[in-house]
């Protein structure tokens, strides 16, 4: 089983993915969130072979639904009526800040390129990804 995690985002779409096998989840792409992301979406679902899609829901600090939340829901319940397989949301608070502390230690200038905030956005899908794989094998133990 296939299993890939979408950090959404205004620019970017950071993309995960793992199988059930070895539940380790690594950072595969970024898209750009353009005017069709759904579109986007399906067609980067079917080429990896995804059987489940898990989108990062972001939260306030204090757990509240605001505008980016609001957004991402849209997508979910449009990619639920577009998709046969199932869609989930996580939590993703604190992934991308988490990411950004993983990412290029070497790196000091405190400048960031475009090609570093989508590798960071990849490496938070991961993060995201990781924290639900790890949830459902707590369950299951």
């Amino acid at each position: 089983m296939r299993i890939v995690g979408l950090d959404l985002g205004a620019k970017r779409i950071g993309v995960a993915a793992a199988d059930d096998r070895t539940q380790v989840a690594v950072p595969i792409i970024v898209l750009a969130a353009g005017h069709d992301q759904l579109a986007a979406i399906s067609r980067l679902l079917d080429e990896q072979g995804a059987d489940e899609v898990v989108i990062g829901l972001p939260l306030s600090m204090t757990g509240a639904v605001g505008p980016q939340a609001e957004q991402a829901l849209q997508v979910v319940d449009e990619l639920r009526r577009r998709l046969s397989i199932p869609v989930y949301t996580w939590d993703e608070r604190l992934t991308t800040v988490q990411a950004s502390r993983n990412q290029l230690p070497g790196h000091r200038s405190g400048r960031r390129s475009e090609g570093d905030k989508g590798r960071r956005d990849a490496i938070a899908a991961a993060i995201m990804l990781q924290a639900f794989l790890d949830s459902r094998r707590s369950v299951r133990a």
